[in-house]
């Protein structure tokens, strides 16, 4: 929480500083410090850990993105509602990559807090299809993967949708 207020009161007292940059003259000064004012508030808006997460995630290196979200003390206070919703996205990805045991409760929480993209819903409705399967609830992995094909605009999820349908013929 203190460290969203420290964003925000630094954020302010640089649009302060370019301000009074601005009526002295020093236009160039001023400009800066307007692009500095909005770096900074690009860190409130966008949590660098989580940036860092997705991008050792992308790299399959598991091992660090987990110690990148693993700085965040407290998501729930230190972080705006969509970024904890990111967050808890994440850890539920990582939980699964392990097992199944306490990442359906991170997924559905994520999807709780709001998850902004649908695509981003769909990942998450997906993975919580396959842990749906793997408990032997199959009737709840139907429903989350024609969930899963309404949010999927783009057909990014088709063939993994497909993986799990053959599945669901086997048991």
């Amino acid at each position: 929480m203190l460290n969203k207020i420290i964003r925000l009161g630094l954020t302010a007292l640089i649009i302060v500083w370019s301000v009074f940059q601005f009526a002295d003259g020093n236009i160039g000064n001023g400009i800066s410090l307007v692009l500095l004012a909005s770096l900074v508030f690009l860190t409130y808006l966008r949590n660098e850990n989580i940036i860092v997460a997705l991008w050792y995630l992308r790299k399959n290196n598991i091992d660090k993105a987990e110690r990148a979200l693993n700085r965040i003390k407290n998501p729930e206070k230190s972080l705006i509602k969509s970024q904890a919703a990111y967050y808890y996205l994440l850890k539920g990805m990582l939980e699964s990559q392990r097992g199944v045991g306490k990442s359906e409760t991170l997924l559905k929480k994520s999807l709780n807090m709001g998850l902004r993209s649908k695509s981003d819903q769909a990942l998450a409705k997906l993975n919580l299809a396959g842990i749906a399967l793997s408990r032997r609830r199959k009737r709840e992995a139907q429903i989350l993967l024609t969930e899963v094909k309404k949010l999927d605009e783009k057909k990014m999820f088709a063939e993994q949708v497909k993986m799990i349908k053959e599945q669901m013929k086997k048991i």
